[in-house]
Order: structure tokens, then sequence, then C-alpha cells
């Protein structure tokens, strides 16, 4: 594994030549030496501070209402994200050895041109959780006004909504004025460049976590204890009332805990490129990634298993609401405290937001147009794009969030990362053409600027797990629905089973299609040196 900076440098030997290529760009170019800063400690506080959200937070209580123990629940948290970390190592190595960014990367595998393919596809994702980040650090500032502003609850709604159980949801214009208040705070962020989010990272790691255990502190003294949810038996267990459901429903929830992160399993170039070395890369996403998800999501456990005794004499308290540490806050009566931990959450809510969902779409956008479409252009474009998909909606109710969107667009991601890594462990053995990666006439032009085969490979991937979604969203139904509306298609119950495996499915298939018809059909496509 090449990583010292001299062979970083014979790597890019050539990179120089290519300034004329509407392939390249500054954005677009490798790193050079003096731009390898993150070490192991940066890269295990990316993770650290990514990972402790209050998505993270939130993260076992869909699991937990579905019957597991809170044992089940951080273990299967923990076992997603060791699961995830694999893929996450791999694509890594690239950025790191060759100090290209993810939508460069793509190429190899994908063509100069087809490329954009899964750049846009990850993008779109990336939006969507810059929406749902924004929307939940505006929450925090609204909770925080609303103290201060008691009349703003009873606001008339702007936007009105049902969400997957038929309920009825409201957006008053002050919920609305503060997503868009954090909104413009993001946005002043991306145009301070990349640098400013490594200093922003280092600032929330200890900031968020320090709140959690202070949160953990206060619930255990406050309860006396962390109430019954810790001891609360298994739905699972022998006798359990879902004894024989726990196998669908544990790889349903793996799965969605697997795509929480496969995300930045596929773009995780786009940081790895400013590691110094392979060594670096590896120990800090391993030190930072599945213990840090597993304590955060157990501290969201434990503290909310002892808010229900707290506030369990409360009428006006909605027990349901006590997941969100938003809504917990909110119901403290000091306003110091209040303001400091809400302040907390937004800084560590916005550093979240611009290092998972702002780094990836930026780049991608901007592999679009290099000469046109900058890493700022591109990070407003995904600002813009996050409202267009009305996160609120995205929030709603726990199967929307779970089974929707973290398997729906799993099926997605799993299918790039396939065809991703089989192109790059398998068919090349971590071996590419630095500068052939933007030029026209070099060895990943394929079929005017597409390789067919990525593209069938991905489609593969997406498709055998596609009627399973649009059964989830209502689309069509499963043989076995009897509560489905007698006019809508009906399909195999085996197209449901393997969505329950959405991520695995999808990048088994694309990487087993690719790498077979790699060696069969694209022999010619297969050699690629770094000469």
């Amino acid at each position: 594994m090449d990583s010292s900076h001299a062979s970083t440098g014979s790597l890019t030997a050539g990179i120089a030549d290519l300034a004329g290529s509407r392939y390249y760009s500054p954005d677009m170019a490798p790193t050079s030496p003096n731009q390898r800063r993150w070490g192991m400690k940066d890269l295990a506080v990316l993770w650290i501070s990514m990972s402790a959200c209050i998505p993270t937070y939130m993260l076992a209580a869909g699991m937990i209402d579905g019957g597991m123990n809170w044992r089940e629940a951080v273990a299967t948290i923990f076992l997603g994200n060791a699961i995830v970390l694999l893929p996450m190592v791999l694509n890594a190595h690239a950025g790191t050895k060759y100090g290209i960014p993810f939508p460069v990367y793509c190429r190899a595998s994908f063509g100069l041109r087809g490329a954009n393919v899964p750049a846009l596809l990850r993008a779109l994702v990336a939006c969507g959780w810059f929406g749902i980040q924004t929307w939940i650090g505006g929450s925090a500032i609204y909770t925080l006004l609303k103290q201060f502003f008691p009349t703003w609850k009873n606001l008339p709604a702007v936007i009105t909504f049902t969400n997957s159980a038929g309920e009825l949801k409201h957006v008053n214009a002050a919920e609305l004025a503060c997503f868009f208040a954090f909104w413009l705070v993001n946005m002043a962020v991306i145009y301070k460049g990349i640098e400013s989010i490594r200093i922003l990272l280092n600032i929330k790691a200890p900031l968020l976590i320090l709140l959690g255990l202070a949160l953990l502190a206060w619930a255990y003294d406050a309860a006396g204890g962390f109430g019954e949810m810790l001891s609360k038996p298994s739905a699972y267990a022998p006798g359990g009332p879902k004894a024989d459901h726990w196998w669908p429903d544990f790889v349903l929830a793996l799965t969605a805990n697997v795509s929480f992160w496969a995300t930045l399993a596929l773009n995780i170039p786009d940081f790895s490129r400013y590691a110094r070395s392979q060594r670096d890369q590896v120990l800090g996403q391993v030190m930072g990634l599945p213990t840090t998800m597993a304590l955060f999501s157990f501290i969201g456990i434990a503290v909310t298993s002892a808010a229900l005794v707290i506030y369990k004499d409360r009428p006006d308290v909605n027990a349901k609401e006590l997941w969100n540490p938003v809504y917990l806050l909110s119901l403290f009566d000091r306003p110091a405290v209040l303001i400091v931990a809400m302040a907390s959450l937004c800084i560590a809510t916005l550093a979240t937001n611009i290092a998972a969902n702002v780094v990836s779409p930026a780049n991608d956008f901007a592999h679009l147009c290099p000469r046109l479409i900058s890493f700022r252009i591109g990070g407003f474009i995904t600002g813009v794009v996050g409202i267009l998909l009305q996160p609120w909606r995205l929030l709603a109710d726990a199967s929307t969030y779970i089974d929707k969107w973290l398997v729906g667009y799993s099926l997605l991601l799993g299918a790039a990362g396939g065809v991703l890594i089989a192109d790059y462990i398998v068919v090349r053995r971590t071996q590419l053409n630095l500068p052939g990666l933007y030029k026209k006439s070099g060895p990943y032009w394929y079929v005017s600027g597409v390789n067919p085969l990525a593209i069938a490979a991905l489609l593969l991937g997406i498709g055998i797990c596609l009627p399973g979604w649009l059964a989830t969203l209502g689309v069509v139904a499963l043989e076995s629905n009897a509560e489905a509306p007698p006019n809508l298609m009906r399909i195999s119950d085996g197209f449901g089973e393997i969505y329950q495996y959405a991520w695995f499915a999808s990048f088994g298939a694309a990487f087993l299609f690719y790498v077979v018809m790699m060696r069969v059909v694209g022999r010619k496509w297969r050699v690629s040196t770094t000469a």
C-alpha cells in the first residue's frame, strides 16, 4: 500500500499537463503532499463528530419501538457499522493512494462521463440528508426561541401534510423561518471552504460527547436510575409476541444501520484524499465509527428511559417525543442551561451536516461541469435541493424515516458500491492510471466516456430491490398484503423479502455481475497501470 509523500508525487506526475482538459479542475485535481494534513486523530475525530449527532441519538428508537430490548438495539447498531466499515476502508484506499475525490474515483469503473451517474445518485441522497440535518438544527433554534416567545406556538400553519400513519402534521411560519436561518449558516460555512470544516469538526467532537454525557448524568440522578426501559424484555425472546419474526425484523434493522453510513462508504475518498497514510485512514476510521455509534445510541436509550420516569406525571409532556433531545431539552426550566444546550446542538448539527452532507454533493455537482461549477457552487446547489426535498416529510414518522428513506436509498448506494469495489479491488488490484482519469484519450473512456458494463451492473443491483421499495411506498402491493387497495398491481412476496436485504442484495448482485462481465466481455478495458 503506497502512501508516502514521495510516492504520491510520482503518482501525480503528468497531472500538471492536464490543465486544458475539460475533465480537470483545481477542485477535481489530486491532493498534493502539502494538502495531506489529516492524521489518524483527524480521521477518528471526523467519525466521532459525524456519529455523535441527533439522528444517531434517536437511531435505536424505532428498533425498541418494534420490540427489541436495548442490548439487541445497541448490538445491531454496532454490527451494522462494523459491516459498513469494510467498504468504507476499501474505497478510502483509493482516495489516500491517489489523492482523488469520489467523482474522479468513479471514472475508473464507470468512465469519465458515466461517473456522473453514481455521483448524482450519491448527491441526491446527500441533499436529502442535508435537508434533514438542517431541519433538526432549525428545530433546535425554534425550540429555544419558543421559550422566550410563547405565542409562536399559536401561529397558523403554513405547511400541512399527513404522515404514513395518516396523522396531520403542521409547520408554522416561525419553524420555517428558523429552518431557513440555520440553512443560511450552513451556506456561510460552505463559502469558507474545506479547511473550516476540519476546524469545526475538532470543536464539535468533544462538545456533543460532553453534552450527551451530561444528559446521561442528569437523567440518572433525576430518575434515581435509568428507568424500566433497560430492563425491558425482548419481544423476540422465546415465548415473546414476536418470536417468529425476529429474523426478518433484525435484517431490516441491520440493513437500516448499514444504510445510515452507506452514503459515506461511497464518498469517503473525498476525505481520505487528505490523509497522510493508509494506516491513518484505516485506524482512524476503525477507532472512530462503530464504537461511537453504539455509545451515542446507548446514551439516547438510557436518557429516554430515565426521562419516561422523570416526566411520567406531567400530562403536558408527550412521551413519544422524549426520544428527541431537542424536545427533551425544551422541558428544562433553566434558561441558561437551555441556551447552552441548544447552542451546542446547533454547532454539532452544523458540523455533521457540512462534513457528511455537503462535501460529497458539492464535489459531485462540480463534476458535472468542472470548468463552471466549483466546490462552493456545488455546495449551494446542495442547499437548494435539500429544501426542495421537504425534510419535514422525511422526519414525519419512524416508518417513513427507516423503511422508506434509510432502507430505500440503500439499494442505490449498495449497487454503486458493489461496482466501485469490484473494479478497484478485484479487477484492477488497486492500480489506476492517474493521468488517464482526466483525459478523453485515456484508458477509462470506454464507449463514448461510459462503461456499459458498470451501468448494467448498477441497474441490475437496483432492479432486484426496486419492486420491494415500490411496495413499501404503496405504489404496488405484495400478494400477502390483505390491507392494500384492490386496484394496486400485485407482486410476489419474494420482492418484499429481497427489499429487507436492500443494501446487501444490491451490492452483491452488482459486484458479482461486474466482475464476471469485465472478465468475460471487458478484457480490453482491464489493463490499467500507474505508468
